[in-house]
């Protein structure tokens, strides 16, 4: 593809934003974005699983200009607005139903920060576990409990005292059965309390429900199952990050429903408002009630057209039976995969749910992070847009919207399988 000619003020811009292409965005609609050269990309990425009922929903689209024309700004600790009192009552049809009160913010690390200062507050213990491969953002709190990279990490230590990492059930990384692997890592879990972190000093154990940065893992049912189970033995709160993984994109509202478990404290972000910058932390309200007035808050906290395009978008996906589509496509897709891998080695392991799904590329002890970066950039060309994840960057993620069909999947696996030809 020709090299785009970037504006002056790109030269402006940090460069500390990684990029994946440079491309110049004019509009987007559905699962497809169009540059300005005219040219249509069939987006696989969601913008990092955001975009979920597709790019510019009208629904969503209509939500916020009504907003907009009402009252843009409106801090919740001056007034309530009608959007934040339409969006609990939403989200209380769809989330785990003993999470029963809410906090609003801006970006899925503001709501991890929000989580672990509620946890450490309440419980009055400093300790916090999180596992290895994990993203929960790039603040403080948030970037000490990530290491799916350790990029994310250099240069700004120290970190965020009383944080300890434990092993993430990997199995095709570890390689071990399914099962091995969770015996493994709950096994280790209660190793660390008897070496490293006592459990009465530890106020909360944080997971991703499937691991998203860190190679989009979708850990087994018994390892959640077990998890639940330690918390509760040693009254630690369990605060599960649905920021990548919530809002439809592993075929159900929340990927911890795969598991029959439910949180002390839910994250989520990303998918939540179609783009708009909200987050929001949910937790049993006997949580929440202990948490120590303004101690805690935001300028943008609740921002109103936030509020109102996340009604619109959970209204959007439950008209629009997003959800069933998600895991029917996804479905399809994983199969399309995997027939793939049966014909080109240089894909280790296919995996995934619903439409959050991954190939790696190379072996446990071998990964070709060069055919996945080729590929993504193969690919691009022929006009799917793509990501890559994992700590050596050598799994390829495909996040497409919600909304997308089986024959835009075939479509994409088309374009996958004349890449991978020319590795």
């Amino acid at each position: 593809m020709a090299t785009v000619k970037l504006p002056e003020a790109a030269d402006h811009l940090s460069a500390v934003w990684g990029r994946y292409g440079d491309f110049i965005a004019d509009h987007a609609e559905g699962v497809y974005v169009y540059d300005t050269e005219g040219r249509r990309h069939l987006d696989f990425t969601s913008g990092i699983g955001v975009t979920n009922t597709g790019h510019c929903h009208p629904k969503v689209v209509a939500a916020i200009r009504e907003q907009a024309g009402k009252m843009i700004h409106a801090e919740l600790n001056i007034q309530y607005h009608q959007p934040v009192f339409r969006l609990i009552d939403e989200l209380r049809t769809v989330v785990p139903p003993n999470l029963d009160a809410f906090f609003f913010t801006n970006s899925g690390a503001e709501a991890v920060e929000g989580a672990i200062k509620l946890a450490r507050q309440t419980s009055h213990r400093a300790n916090v576990i999180a596992f290895q491969g994990a993203f929960h953002g790039r603040t403080y709190m948030a970037m000490s409990l990530t290491n799916s990279k350790s990029m994310y990490r250099q240069g700004y230590a120290p970190l965020v005292a009383g944080v300890h990492i434990a092993p993430f059930p990997y199995h095709y990384r570890m390689q071990m059965t399914e099962s091995d692997a969770t015996e493994f890592c709950l096994n280790e879990l209660r190793f660390m309390f008897a070496t490293q972190c006592p459990p009465d000093d530890t106020a909360a154990i944080i997971i991703e429900s499937v691991l998203g940065e860190g190679g989009y893992v979708v850990p087994s049912k018994a390892f959640m199952q077990g998890l639940r189970q330690i918390c509760d033995e040693f009254g630690i709160l369990l605060i599960l990050d649905e920021v990548q993984s919530g809002f439809g994109r592993t075929g159900k509202w929340f990927a911890c429903e795969h598991y029959g478990i439910q949180p002390d404290i839910m994250v989520m972000a990303k998918g939540l408002a179609s783009g708009m910058p909200l987050s929001a932390i949910a937790a049993r309200k006997s949580i929440m009630d202990k948490w120590i007035v303004s101690s805690h808050g935001g300028t943008y906290t609740g921002n109103a057209i936030g509020c109102a395009a996340a009604v619109a978008t959970i209204q959007a996906m439950k008209e629009e039976r997003m959800i069933e589509n998600a895991a029917k496509v996804g479905g399809f897709f994983m199969d399309g995969l995997s027939e793939l891998q049966g014909r080109y080695p240089v894909i280790g392991d296919v995996r995934g749910v619903g439409l959050m799904i991954a190939a790696e590329f190379g072996t446990p002890r071998a990964p070709n992070t060069k055919a996945a970066k080729e590929l993504l950039h193969k690919a691009g060309d022929d006009g799917l847009m793509l990501l890559t994840c994992g700590p050596f960057d050598n799994t390829i993620r495909f996040v497409p919207p919600l909304i997308v069909t089986q024959q835009q999947a075939e479509d994409a696996l088309n374009i996958i399988d004349k890449a991978l030809g020319t590795l």
